[in-house]
């Protein structure tokens, strides 16, 4: 009897499964450290236990994106291992703060299914929520990835398409209990622009640049239990070349996005996000930003922005698409989030 698992194909889901994701992780402050290792991460909230009690938190918690990369590691050996491409995310709401000592596991539901015109692949549609020790959803997000098949006979399951919130409404934020940013530090957050500083429409260009470099992708990767084949495997794509984690360029253009956004603390919604053209070891991340909207929130001190963050590898900045209306080849990334600045 087999006792290792291949990972499961495209004709292995069906609408309506919940998968209860193995291997639940304790996180520490070392997992804070590696992050700020691996990215030029700077955000003060993230960085500061003193900084995070100034605004009102009992210390500093752990990275928005370090916390999300734990919970979407743990669904990848049931969800994404035999994926081609991880396509996009809508609906993420990061609901509770993650702290030093907390125990996150995760659960998904497959929500929509739809096999690819070719029959050799097809698009899987799954609602994850990463819980905490105590059960409370720390945060929910809804992906959707194209994976293979391995019956090439296996019939197509019914087509369905999940409906999904194009953005989400600035109520449906939820901001970190206690949160209060009257007495903000600027000089310490290393900028002075707050929420008012900001107007729909602004382009903001964070003008530095990471060569990503295939030990540090892989380090991260394996950071967060991320067992995709096409990470690691150069066998596992035709072009023998390994696929760099798409979190990894997310994290990397978060990161830069500090010049410009320094005072853009903390990611609380995940409108939309494509991964629009890989990235290899070896390729330059700049990123650029756009303000889609602003919004208030009940905090004191506390305002709300939607922002586009943009990765590209070289390119004419402030482009995303082509007249065609396809991704531009220099575009890697296109995220649509909201995140929370002193007013």
């Amino acid at each position: 009897m087999a006792k290792t698992n291949p990972g499961r194909f495209f004709e292995d889901y069906r609408v309506g499964d919940v998968i209860e994701h193995a291997v639940p992780r304790t996180v520490s402050g070392g997992e804070r450290a590696l992050y700020h290792a691996l990215y030029p991460a700077r955000h003060a909230l993230y960085s500061s236990d003193e900084f995070a009690r100034r605004c009102g938190l009992p210390a500093s918690p752990l990275d928005d994106l370090a916390a999300f990369h734990v919970v979407f590691g743990k669904t990848v050996p049931d969800v994404s291992l035999n994926a081609l491409a991880n396509l996009g995310y809508a609906e993420g709401r990061w609901l509770k703060p993650v702290w030093p000592g907390d125990t996150l596991r995760s659960t998904s539901e497959v929500i929509g299914l739809k096999q690819n015109s070719n029959g050799k692949s097809g698009v899987v549609w799954v609602r994850t929520r990463g819980e905490n020790q105590r059960g409370e959803v720390v945060m929910d997000y809804v992906r959707w990835v194209m994976v293979r098949k391995h019956d090439m006979d296996a019939p197509a399951p019914e087509t369905l398409i999940p409906e999904l919130k194009p953005a989400l409404e600035a109520s449906d934020l939820v901001v970190p209990e206690g949160l209060d940013f009257s007495d903000y530090d600027f000089t310490l957050a290393g900028e002075p622009h707050r929420w008012g500083d900001y107007e729909v429409g602004e382009l903001i260009d964070h003008v530095d640049g990471v060569t990503v470099e295939e030990a540090e992708h892989m380090m991260a990767t394996r950071l967060w239990q991320n067992t995709a084949k096409v990470h690691f495997d150069v066998t596992a794509r035709e072009d023998g070349r390994r696929l760099i984690y798409g979190g990894h360029v997310i994290s990397m253009a978060r990161a830069l996005s500090f010049n410009g956004l320094a005072n853009a603390q903390m990611i609380v919604g995940l409108n939309g996000g494509a991964h629009a053209n890989p990235c290899y070891g070896g390729d330059t991340i700049r990123a650029w930003s756009e303000v889609l909207d602003k919004a208030e929130t009940p905090a004191p001190g506390v305002g709300a922005i939607r922002l586009r963050l943009v990765a590209t590898k070289g390119g004419e900045p402030f482009t995303r698409k082509g007249d065609d209306g396809k991704y531009l080849p220099h575009v890697m990334l296109d995220l649509d989030y909201w995140a929370l600045i002193p007013v």
